[in-house]
C-alpha cells in the first residue's frame, strides 16, 4: 500500500477528528465576527480578543479557551519621542536593549498618572525619569480581574468554569511592528501571501506579562498572537492537518507526563510547521502527502532538540528551548525522539487517536477507494449541526441597554456581505429580543401610560419579527413577553404555536436530529431556511435585563457568580409559562402542564445533562406557587446536585431557606 494512499485515509481520518475545511472556516467565521461585533460596541477599556486553538479552529477535546485582554487606554511605542505627544491613550516605552531577543522591558514617565492596576505594579527605576512596569506585580494585580478562583500559569490566570478551562492572558497593546522582527517580512518570499504579511504587520503586536525565566519580574514577552492567527488561516487544510496531527502526536506520547515538566508544547509544533511550509519542506500539501509532511516537521523537531535550539518564527534569534530544553533533559527529550525516528512513519500506529485511522486500510480491501472531497467527507446534517451549534453559542449577551443594541443592529448592517453562514441574523434575532425587553422595562419605569403603549406596540412588532427570522424557538419570547404584561390569553396562543412547532419530527434542537426526517423536510434549502423551519435553541436569557419576576432571582444569582446569560430548555419554559399561565383559572391545564414539566426528566434529548440546574430550579418554582413545598424543597436540592452550568445556587439555597421559614413559622402558629 503507498504511502500516498495511506495519507489520504490520514487525511479522512483527520477531517472526522479535527474537522473539514469547511467546518474549520465556519468556527473561524463566527469567531471573527462576534470579535468585529463585540469590539465595534464595545463601551469599556479593555479589549478582548480570543486566540488559542481554538480560535485557530480545532475543537480537541480537553483543549482549552484562551483570551487575551489588555486595556485600549494604553499604547506600547517603540520611539521616545512619541511618549510626549498629546494623544487620547498614555504611552508606555518599549526598551529591548537589557533584554533577551523577544523580551523587552515597559517603562512609564515617573511623574504619570495611571490607573490602580498600572500604579501598583511600577517599580523605580535608580537614576531614571522612567519607571518600570513589573510584569510579576502586573500579573499578580490581574490574577482575578476576569474570573474569580484563578491560579497563577505561566502569564495567564488560569482556571475551569464549568467543564471549560480556561487561560486569560493580560496584556498591552502596540500598533507598531517590532523592529526586533523587521526580518522576517523579507523572509516572507513564497509564503504567506504578500496581502497576509501586510495585515500582519499593520496590526502590530503584544507584550504578555513573563519574562525570559521564571524568576525575571520585570521583563515582558513580545506575543504574535494575532500574526500567528492569521498565519493558521492561510495554511491550506492539509498544512492545518498536519499542524493538527503534531498536536495529537504531542497529546497522545506525553499525556501521562506533569505539565510542569512537559519539554514540548502545542506552540513548538505550530513553529515547526511555520518553517517548514516557509523553507518549502516539501513541494506539495495535498491530502496525499499528509504522511510526508507530518514527517518533514517532525525530522525538523528531532533536529532542533538535537542542537537545543527552536527559532522563534517571527524573531529567530530567541531560542525558545533557552531555558527548557537543555543538558539532561535535552539528551532524555532526542533520545525519546530518535527511538521514534528510527521506527520510521510507522510509529503513528502506536498513539490512540491516530492509529484506528489506518484500521480499515489494513483489515479490510486494500485497493478501496479513499475519497476526500468535501461532500463525501460529511453528510448534510452534521454539518448542520456544527453550523447551527457554533451559530447558537454566539455570545451576544454584551448589548443589554438601548444604545448598545442600536449600535450592534448598524454593526450587523455593514458586516453583511461578509459571511456565508446565518450568524448575522441570529444575532439581529437576539438583539431584537433584547430590545423589546429593554423597551417595556424602561417605560415600565417612567409610568407615562401613552408611551408605555406606543412602546408596547414596537416590542410587540420586534418579537414577531425576530420569531419570524429566527429559530422555531424563538416564538417563546412572544409568550414570555406576554406572560410577562400579563395578557396570558395571547401567552397561551404563542404557547400552542411553539408546541406545534417544536413537535415536528424534522426538528433539530442541539445535536439531536432524525437524520433522514430532516433531510426530507429541508435537505438542500438555504441555511436561512432551516434555520427558520427546522432548528430548535435554548432560551436564553440576558441576566442585565429583567424579564419576569419569577425567574429574576435566577437571574441575579447569575450576574453575582458573573454569569451573563441564563439558558433554558425550549420545552422547560413552554411548560413553565403554560403553567403559570393556567394556575388560577384552568386547573386541569395548569396540572397536566406541571405532569408534562416533571415528565421532560425522563427525555435527555429535552432535558440536557448541562442544564438540569435549571429544570429542576423551574420544576421547584412551580411546586412552591402550588403550595407543595416538599416536593419543591426535593426540586430545588436536586438542582444543587447538578452542573452548574447557570450559577442559580444562591438563588436555590435561598429558595430553600424561604421553604425552611415557612415551615418553621406554621411549626410555631
Amino acid at each position: 500500500m503507498t504511502t500516498h494512499h495511506l495519507s489520504k485515509v490520514l487525511y479522512v481520518g483527520m477531517c472526522e477528528k479535527i474537522g473539514t475545511q469547511r467546518q474549520v472556516a465556519l468556527r473561524r467565521e463566527v469567531a471573527d465576527v462576534e470579535e468585529i461585533i463585540r469590539n465595534q460596541i464595545n463601551s469599556s477599556n479593555v479589549v478582548k480578543m480570543k486566540s488559542g486553538s481554538e480560535r485557530e479552529g480545532f475543537r480537541l477535546k480537553g483543549s482549552d479557551v484562551d483570551t487575551m485582554y489588555w486595556p485600549n487606554d494604553f499604547r506600547v511605542i517603540w520611539d521616545p519621542s512619541q511618549l510626549y505627544q498629546t494623544t487620547a491613550q498614555k504611552r508606555i516605552l518599549c526598551d529591548s536593549s537589557k533584554s533577551r531577543p523577544g523580551f523587552v522591558l515597559l517603562l512609564v514617565p515617573k511623574n504619570g498618572t495611571y490607573n490602580p492596576y498600572v500604579s501598583e505594579a511600577l517599580s523605580p527605576v535608580q537614576g531614571s525619569v522612567y519607571s518600570c512596569l513589573s510584569s510579576a506585580k502586573y500579573r499578580k494585580i490581574m490574577l482575578h480581574s476576569v474570573t474569580p478562583n484563578s491560579k497563577p500559569h505561566g502569564p495567564c490566570s488560569s482556571g475551569k468554569l464549568g467543564q471549560v478551562e480556561y487561560d486569560d492572558v493580560h496584556c498591552f497593546f502596540s500598533d507598531d511592528w517590532p523592529s526586533l522582527a523587521s526580518s522576517w517580512a523579507e523572509r516572507c518570499r513564497s509564503w504567506p501571501p504578500v496581502q497576509v504579511v501586510e495585515k500582519i504587520i499593520s496590526n502590530g503586536c503584544h507584550f504578555v506579562a513573563i519574562g525570559h525565566t521564571p524568576d525575571e519580574e520585570n521583563e515582558w514577552r513580545i506575543s504574535f498572537s494575532q500574526a500567528e492567527n492569521k498565519l493558521v488561516y492561510s495554511m491550506n487544510h492539509s498544512q492545518f492537518l498536519t499542524y493538527g496531527l503534531l498536536k495529537l502526536f504531542l497529546k497522545d506520547k506525553y499525556k501521562e507526563v506533569d505539565e510542569k515538566d512537559k519539554l514540548l508544547c502545542s506552540y513548538h509544533m505550530k513553529t515547526v510547521v511555520f518553517w517548514a511550509i516557509q523553507q518549502n519542506a516539501i513541494r506539495h500539501w495535498y491530502p496525499q502527502h499528509l504522511l510526508e509532511g507530518f514527517w518533514v516537521c517532525f525530522k525538523l523537531l528531532l533536529k532542533w532538540v538535537y542542537v537545543g535550539v527552536c527559532p522563534n518564527f517571527f524573531i529567530p534569534e530567541n531560542n525558545m528551548f533557552l531555558s527548557k530544553v537543555y543538558g539532561k533533559k535535552q539528551k532524555t527529550l532526542f533520545q525519546d525522539l530518535y527511538r521514534l525516528y528510527e521506527q520510521g512513519i510507522s510509529f503513528l500506529l502506536q498513539l490512540p487517536s491516530v492509529g484506528p485511522f489506518f484500521l480499515k486500510a489494513f483489515t479490510g480491501n486494500p485497493r478501496f477507494s479513499v475519497l476526500t472531497e468535501e461532500d463525501a467527507l460529511i453528510p448534510e446534517d452534521t454539518f448542520d449541526k456544527d453550523v447551527f451549534s457554533a451559530i447558537a453559542g454566539i455570545d451576544t449577551s454584551f448589548p443589554s441597554d438601548l444604545s448598545g443594541c442600536l449600535k450592534t443592529l448598524d454593526t450587523i448592517e455593514l458586516l453583511r456581505e461578509s459571511t456565508r453562514y446565518p450568524i448575522l441574523p441570529k444575532v439581529r434575532v437576539d438583539i431584537l429580543q433584547n430590545t423589546a425587553f429593554l423597551l417595556q422595562n424602561m417605560f415600565n419605569k417612567l409610568g407615562n401610560n401613552k408611551k408605555l403603549y406606543i412602546a408596547d406596540k414596537i416590542s410587540c412588532k420586534m418579537l414577531k419579527l425576530a420569531a419570524k427570522k429566527g429559530f422555531v424557538s424563538d416564538v417563546l419570547f412572544i409568550s414570555l413577553y406576554f406572560f410577562s404584561t400579563l395578557r396570558f390569553k395571547d401567552c397561551l396562543f404563542y404557547i400552542d404555536e411553539a408546541k406545534k412547532r417544536l413537535s415536528q419530527d424534522f426538528i433539530m434542537y442541539r445535536r439531536g436530529v432524525k437524520s433522514q426526517k430532516y433531510i426530507d423536510a429541508v435537505g438542500g434549502l438555504s441555511w436561512f431556511t432551516k434555520m427558520r423551519k427546522a432548528l430548535a435553541r435554548d432560551i436564553t436569557l440576558d441576566n442585565k435585563i429583567y424579564y419576569i419576576k419569577e425567574l429574576s432571582l435566577e437571574q441575579q444569582s447569575g450576574l453575582q457568580d458573573r454569569r451573563s446569560m441564563l439558558d433554558i430548555p425550549p420545552f422547560v419554559i413552554l411548560y413553565m409559562l403554560e403553567f403559570l399561565c393556567c394556575i388560577h383559572n384552568e386547573e386541569s391545564r395548569a396540572r397536566q402542564a406541571l405532569e408534562n414539566l416533571r415528565n421532560l426528566i425522563n427525555n435527555g434529548a429535552l432535558v440536557p445533562t448541562d442544564l438540569r440546574d435549571i429544570y429542576w430550579q423551574i420544576l421547584g418554582i412551580c411546586q412552591y406557587a402550588t403550595g407543595n413545598l416538599p416536593a419543591a424543597k426535593d426540586s430545588f436540592n436536586k438542582s444543587l446536585e447538578e452542573f452548574k452550568a447557570n450559577n442559580i445556587e444562591k438563588a436555590t439555597k435561598q429558595r430553600i431557606n424561604e421553604i425552611d421559614l415557612n415551615n418553621l413559622l406554621q411549626f410555631w402558629h
